[in-house]
């Protein structure tokens, strides 16, 4: 009764997107048609295409729900604190919850992107390259204040973190034995060890930013 509740509440476009996240997962984005999606979600092809101008847009829409959710929340992170290691930690975190609440879309998107069309792909890499900007930033930021080794590339590292994070699609399991959170500590602790200096590792220590050793 209580998943049947939760139907009722949604909105038209709110089934159409749940009912092609899990077809898109069961059978590929050319595997379903408009028409499959909108007899599985109970509505019909004018309720659809009221929400969405084709299967194309619904794929683009898919994407940019996690996208926007994780360049705002970002965007917060960055403006929340002054230092650069409170703000590359405060980020990654960021941008791993994306992974526990919109999981099956990173999903789906990933596995289908191919397919979407050029117009939508500007798009989207206009997002992920202010995303990119962002962590950029805060590298340089960190590299001018001595927290950061000045001998690291600002462009690698970015890319590094973006992709250490973005693979986790392939791996990471809901009911697994580590939450989201628990691996992000994981994260921050490789990635800060790898670009602190001695100062910023005692401030990522003093934070408790990082993994505690016996040693330490």
């Amino acid at each position: 009764m209580r998943g049947a509740k939760t139907m009722v509440k949604q909105t038209v476009k709110q089934r159409i997107i749940e009912t092609s996240l899990d077809l898109f997962q069961q059978k590929g984005y050319h595997g379903v048609s408009v028409d499959e999606i909108v007899e599985t979600a109970g509505t019909s092809k004018g309720g659809f295409y009221h929400n969405f101008k084709s299967k194309d847009a619904l794929l683009y829409e898919i994407h940019d729900v996690f996208i926007s959710y994780v360049l705002k929340e970002t965007k917060a992170a960055y403006e929340r604190y002054d230092r650069p290691i409170e703000k590359i930690s405060a980020m990654l975190y960021a941008f791993t919850s994306v992974f526990d609440l919109y999981q099956r879309h990173i999903t789906v998107f990933y596995d289908e992107s191919a397919y979407l069309r050029h117009d939508y792909k500007i798009i989207i890499n206009e997002k992920r390259t202010e995303y990119r900007k962002l962590i950029e930033r805060v590298i340089e930021e960190g590299k001018k204040s001595g927290h950061f080794r000045e001998n690291i590339s600002t462009t690698i590292t970015t890319m590094a973190i973006i992709g250490l994070v973005n693979w986790t699609y392939k791996w990471y399991k809901q009911n697994g034995k580590l939450t989201m959170e628990q691996i992000t500590v994981y994260f921050n602790d490789i990635i800060l060890r790898g670009i602190c200096t001695e100062q910023g590792y005692e401030e990522a220590l003093a934070k408790n930013h990082l993994l505690q050793s016996s040693n330490e």
